[in-house]
């Protein structure tokens, strides 16, 4: 597996990508990843927000990851948004993206990390407390799903300054990277 920064060159995959997911998980994704102008507008160089994809053996694209720094007083903070295709889940795809994802923040001295997750995606959840996130909000009844259904999110964190303190501590920082 592949992960490059998203380029105008990746356009098509990209849309394939996104045109191949299952209706549900549509649901659960902020921006209207169907709308062409929506993806095109992500391969246009400049911006804040950084974007990668994790191409797979085949070199389609399996998973996509972004980082999006936030502004003003939040300013240390970053949003990652991240969605594998259903092939390759359960094939370490979101956690190399997410780890990924984690060291660019490190890089952009982001010192937290912040994910929204709909607190039914058991997977996810296990994925990012795996690698250090931990819950910080539940908001009941956020997210309006395409058939009506109201359904919880949850708010993960992760501290990026104190997790990787604690892993340079004990040596393990750089068998994560």
């Amino acid at each position: 597996m592949t992960i490059e920064e998203l380029d105008a060159a990746r356009l098509d995959e990209l849309r394939a990508f996104f045109a191949e997911l299952p209706e549900g998980d549509l649901t659960f994704i902020k921006e209207d990843v169907r709308d062409p102008a929506t993806v095109e507008g992500w391969t246009r160089p400049g911006g804040r927000v950084r974007r990668w994809t994790a191409a797979g053996d085949d070199g389609r694209i399996a998973g996509f990851v972004s980082l999006a720094p936030l502004l003003g007083w939040s300013s240390h903070v970053g949003e990652l948004r991240l969605v594998v295709g259903p092939a390759h889940r359960g094939h370490r795809v979101g956690r190399a993206l997410a780890r990924f994802a984690l060291m660019r923040a490190l890089e952009l001295g982001l010192r937290k990390v912040v994910v929204e997750v709909v607190a039914e995606q058991q997977a996810a959840i296990a994925l990012f407390g795996n690698l250090g996130f931990r819950g910080e909000a539940l908001l009941s009844d956020h997210i309006r799903d395409h058939d009506g259904r109201l359904r919880d999110l949850l708010v993960l964190a992760h501290d990026a300054e104190d997790q990787w303190s604690a892993m340079s501590a004990v040596g393990v920082a750089d068998e994560v990277a």
